[in-house]
């Protein structure tokens, strides 16, 4: 946390916080979290990437100017607990993102700072090396291994990426910056999960998320996809999972919680986690940022918290606590992903 006269404000917004929650106001505090997308451009193609359908295909592409980006910074650091500097282009393309990283530690050494790359840019491991230690945690996408992982994420190959893999573990490793592995579970890299164990085992990376194929941005595909999860070959696959991590109990292990309650207020997104597009346009969420499709203001334009407050926003908000599905959030996981034991209405 902050010091100096930082901490009094820290201290006083968390408060506020607990007291906007306890009244079950619409208005949110000055947020604790919040996601820069620093880059709108990928260098690769994987077809369970937003980028890739329809509303994807639709965004506009760009870097965050870092001015602008700084900006949002110093409106919010004397609140942050963390910081994500990803979205839906690759982080390690962003030529500026040392500057960026250090300029929120000049800030508060203290705010907990991650990124998201898949590993396969150009300099991988230039821009890691300038990062270690100075962020907490690099993220890599990998959604499979061998052919599994070519068909998923094209453009790149699994031989070359395995590689810049082993060596970013190599780079990371006795410091003080963690290495996460995350896996986008879907019908073609299912059977894979148990043995994702047992690459980063070999390659030394502690940590492994796995996460479900999130259809709300996704077009052409339909809610019944779903289904899959409860599927009996694919709880099978679980157990799998389960009894792999016995052998593997250095791994620190995160998967999808399915004993939550479908429906809007499952979805965490309207209160926290705040996304900024790179052009400044503050998007519902990650799962689908696409201000051409709702955007509740520009944060280079108006002061951050008067767009979180704003009568848009808050009206968002008050279908979450009437947990009236907003047609933004259709598809989504949070919502129409049926618990164990269940098949979503066909």
């Amino acid at each position: 946390m902050p010091l100096g006269a930082a901490f009094l404000k820290y201290t006083s917004n968390k408060g506020k916080h607990f007291f906007l929650k306890a009244s079950n106001s619409t208005k949110v505090a000055n947020p604790s979290t919040i996601m820069l997308e620093l880059s709108a451009h990928c260098n690769i193609h994987c077809t369970v990437c937003p980028r890739e359908y329809d509303y994807g295909k639709q965004m506009e592409q760009g870097f965050m100017d870092k001015g602008l980006a700084k900006k949002v910074i110093n409106e919010t650091w004397p609140y942050l607990d963390s910081i994500g500097l990803t979205g839906m282009g690759e982080t390690f393309l962003y030529r500026d993102i040392e500057e960026i990283v250090d300029y929120i530690r000049s800030k508060n050494k203290g705010i907990i700072i991650s990124v998201s790359t898949n590993a396969y840019a150009p300099k991988t491991l230039e821009y890691a090396g300038w990062l270690k230690n100075k962020i907490d945690t690099i993220q890599v996408s990998i959604d499979g291994l061998r052919e599994t992982y070519d068909r998923i994420r094209i453009g790149s190959e699994f031989e070359k990426f395995s590689q810049n893999l082993e060596n970013l573990s190599s780079l990371l490793r006795n410091s003080q910056t963690d290495l996460m592995l995350n896996m986008v579970v879907t019908k073609e890299n299912y059977h894979q999960i148990s043995d994702m164990l047992r690459f980063a085992s070999e390659l030394g990376i502690p940590f492994l998320n796995f996460t479900l194929f999130n259809l709300a941005s996704v077009t052409g595909i339909e809610k019944e996809y779903y289904d899959f999860y409860v599927s009996e070959e694919f709880l099978q696959a679980q157990k799998e999972l389960e009894a792999a991590k016995e052998r593997y109990p250095s791994l620190e292990l995160t998967f999808w919680d399915y004993n939550k309650k479908n429906g809007f207020r499952n979805c965490p997104f309207p209160w926290t986690h705040f996304y900024i597009c790179w052009n400044g346009e503050v998007a519902p969420c990650c799962a689908k940022p696409f201000p051409k499709e709702m955007s509740f203001g520009n944060a280079f334009e108006k002061p951050l918290m008067e767009i979180l407050n704003n009568e848009k926003y808050r009206n968002f908000r008050k279908m979450w606590y009437n947990n009236q599905t907003h047609p933004f959030c259709r598809k989504c996981h949070f919502i129409d992903l049926p618990r164990e034991g269940q098949i979503s209405n066909q």
